[in-house]
């Protein structure tokens, strides 16, 4: 019986690890840090990471369930990579369970700030400003502007994609932003 429980859960973790591959494919695009200034540190890959999964789960909790779940199970496999990551750099065992809660409360207030600013109850550009660019002293106000743009087309992108494009292997995000050589470029 245990058995059949677990194989039946697989497949969901399966897709959900395939969603949260193209997350990380999408946030490691070179040009949020070459061009659009996004710090090339742990702590601006995890917020870049941490934005394209908010717009996949954000989208994910629209739907009706079995789809809502997979946005939890994509939550799972983030904070399982958070926790995986850590290991792998070194952090005992007893740094580890600290380190990845904060972590997951720091999604968790990323994903209210953006959620609310996409819904018009707060500033976008100031939510990727405290978050995205948080360890930046000042971030560029035309990069600012061109990531805000490029999340609200894809949040829009992905909430007009049918339920059945979440199934884990499709592309689910759009190209990153086209910056010229200067951050005056154009999102596309």
């Amino acid at each position: 019986m245990l058995g059949r429980m677990f194989r039946r859960k697989q497949p969901e973790a399966d897709m959900a690890r395939a969603l949260y591959d193209r997350v990380v494919e999408q946030a490691r695009a070179p040009v949020f840090y070459r061009d659009l200034g996004v710090p090339d540190t742990l702590d601006g890959r995890f917020d870049a990471i941490v934005l394209h999964a908010t717009l996949v789960i954000r989208r994910l909790q629209r739907a009706a369930n079995p789809l809502a779940e997979r946005g939890q199970a994509l939550f799972d496999t983030l904070v399982d990579d958070m926790d995986r990551s850590l290991r792998e750099m070194g952090a005992g065992d007893l740094g580890v369970a600290p380190r990845v809660k904060r972590m997951a409360q720091g999604f968790y207030g990323r994903f209210d700030a953006y959620g609310r600013a996409l819904d018009g109850e707060g500033d976008l550009c100031d939510a990727l400003a405290r978050n995205l660019y948080g360890t930046v002293a000042t971030p560029d106000p035309r990069a600012l502007e061109l990531m805000a743009a490029y999340v609200r087309r894809e949040a829009e992108r992905l909430d007009s994609m049918p339920d059945d494009a979440f199934q884990g292997t499709a592309q689910v995000f759009g190209d990153p932003p086209a910056v010229g050589a200067e951050v005056g470029g154009a999102v596309d």
